[in-house]
Formats: C-alpha cells, sequence, structure tokens
C-alpha cells in the first residue's frame, strides 16, 4: 500500500435514508490525471469531499500513501490539495496575502513560506500579479489562484471539482495545461460533467451514476467502451444504396458526398472484410474504407442506462 497514492476501498455514504454512494473502489498508483465523470447528482461531490476528508464516510477506508484518512485525518490532509467548485478565495486580499494565509493553515513552517508561495506562483504562471486584489484578476487567474492554493504546501494529491466550470475556451485551455502540469509530480482526480473536458485531460476514467461506479479503466477504454455499428466506404465507382443495403447484415446506407457512404450494420465489424470483398468482385474501386467511434456522449448514455439497470 506505500507505493499506493490513493487506495479507497468499499467507499459508502448515506444522507439520511438514501445512499448518495455505494460500493466505491479504486486506486491510484502514480502521477497523472484521474477523471471523474458523472451527471450532476451522481455522486461526484460525495466522493471527493469524503477524498478530503470534508466528510465522515458511512462506511469504507480511504488510505492517502498509506495513510487511513478516517483514523488520522491530519497526516492524511497534509498530502492532499483540494479544489473546491467554487474556490475558497477572500477577494479583499491580495494574491501574496491570500497565499501566505493559506501556508500558514497548511502549517507551513515559517522560514519556508516564502520559497513555497513563489513555487506556487510560478507554476501557475500568477507570479505578476503577486500585489494585485483576488477581486481584480479574471475568472481564469483567479482559477489559478485556487489551484496555487491547493499544491502550496506540494501534496501528493490534488483533488480539483469541476475546476474549468464557467470559464471562456482560452481560459479552460489555460487552466487545462496548467492541470497537465501539476499532474507531473502529483496524482491529480480531475472531477467534471463535461465528457470533451475529460477527453483532452484524463488518463484513467472512473464513472459513478447513482452512487455507484459503473466504470474504470483507461481513456482509450472508455472511447472503445461501445462495439462501433456504423462505418464510412470511399469508392471511385460507388453502387446505389439498394446494392449496399443487400449485403447482409447492412441496415441502412447513406450518402455523405456522392462517392462516399456511411453504412450502418447490425452485428460484428467483420463485415468491413465483406464489404473489401465485394468491392473487389463488383468494382466499386474502394478508396477507403473506416469503422466510426462511437460518440462520449453515447458511452455516457450507455454506462447510465448501466447504472440504471443496477
Amino acid at each position: 500500500m506505500k507505493d499506493t497514492i490513493v487506495k479507497v476501498e468499499h467507499l459508502s455514504h448515506k444522507y439520511s435514508r438514501d445512499w448518495a454512494i455505494r460500493d466505491i473502489n479504486f486506486e491510484i498508483k502514480d502521477n497523472g490525471i484521474l477523471g471523474l465523470l458523472g451527471s450532476n447528482g451522481a455522486g461526484k461531490s460525495t466522493t471527493m469531499n469524503i477524498l478530503c476528508g470534508v466528510l465522515n464516510q458511512t462506511e469504507g477506508n480511504v488510505y492517502i500513501n498509506g495513510i487511513n484518512l478516517k483514523e488520522d485525518p491530519v497526516g492524511a490532509k497534509k498530502l492532499i490539495g483540494f479544489l473546491p467548485q467554487t474556490p475558497p478565495l477572500h477577494l479583499d486580499l491580495t494574491v501574496d496575502e491570500y497565499l501566505m494565509h493559506c501556508a500558514e493553515l497548511r502549517l507551513i513552517e515559517k522560514d519556508k513560506v516564502r520559497d513555497a508561495m513563489e513555487s506556487a506562483k510560478e507554476q501557475c504562471g500568477i507570479s505578476h500579479f503577486s500585489n494585485r486584489l483576488i477581486r481584480n484578476l479574471s475568472g481564469g487567474y483567479k482559477q489559478r489562484v485556487g489551484i496555487a492554493q491547493a499544491i502550496i504546501h506540494k501534496p501528493r494529491l490534488v483533488v480539483l471539482d469541476e475546476p474549468t466550470n464557467g470559464l471562456d475556451p482560452n481560459q479552460i485551455l489555460e487552466v487545462r495545461n496548467l492541470i497537465k502540469r501539476v499532474a507531473e509530480d502529483k496524482a491529480v482526480i480531475f472531477s467534471s460533467h463535461i465528457l470533451s473536458e475529460a477527453q483532452a485531460t484524463c488518463h484513467e476514467i472512473i464513472m459513478i451514476e447513482n452512487g455507484i461506479m459503473v466504470f474504470s479503466d483507461t481513456m482509450e477504454a472508455f472511447d472503445n467502451y461501445i462495439e462501433p455499428n456504423s462505418l464510412v466506404m470511399s469508392m471511385e465507382n460507388a453502387p446505389a444504396p439498394a446494392v449496399l443495403e443487400a449485403v447482409p447484415e447492412v441496415e441502412e446506407v447513406y450518402y455523405i458526398t456522392p462517392k462516399k457512404a456511411r453504412i450502418k450494420f447490425s452485428g460484428s465489424p467483420a463485415i468491413a472484410q465483406e464489404l473489401v470483398k465485394k468491392s473487389v468482385t463488383e468494382g466499386w474501386e474502394l478508396k477507403e474504407i473506416q469503422l466510426e467511434k462511437s460518440s462520449l456522449d453515447e458511452v455516457f448514455a450507455q454506462l447510465s442506462k448501466k447504472a440504471t439497470r443496477n
């Protein structure tokens, strides 16, 4: 367990009579970004609040670098940095005043506070705003200050709850790149309900729906969760749609251009091989054939249905 940064075992929590999350299990063994996905109300925030020691779980255990969070909360929290969905900023303080306050809360030794502040500011690209009032910063730079307070004490784990929420496209890109830099020497848990954000940022994915974990694997496995059921064929001598629809297992044919057809099929993707053979014998002069992956939204929908069935 000492080599594991985070270990979550049979984590469950009940509000009044209802379970918010039930039997959540996962590990983070290395640096990098883990995406915690789920629709609003799925149980993401409950999970993250327990991970950060804000909420005591009803059942199960959380270990941070081998320390049981429930048994030794102070020791575990020293290794955790947290940015909630609404950054805990004091708007009437300057960036330096705020980060000094955060360093004191984190019990950083006085002779090391200045170095810790400068390191966090440099990593987050806010050194030039040291004496600026936080209320006068843009949304993107306020978020950077929020991330700076989460990493000022050099934690092993950084938990970010919807860190790009409410930002414009340029700010999202900047914060996304910052998170990737932070993850070079830390484990980062990144919560989002926006699938494209997870795809652009995360290495591995956990998805929670209706309080249960319905997926835990790599981003690539998430992309490929649903077997393809359509392909695109480009042909120099394209046949009529009815000719393609006569091929066994072909359900629907739609021509995108006069020479490019989208073909929906039932059964195995091996139908692509049959279409290649058919193209040779029929003289369609095939230029390209490509299976189409399911969209992230379709994967999300399928996993959500799985949670409902359970």
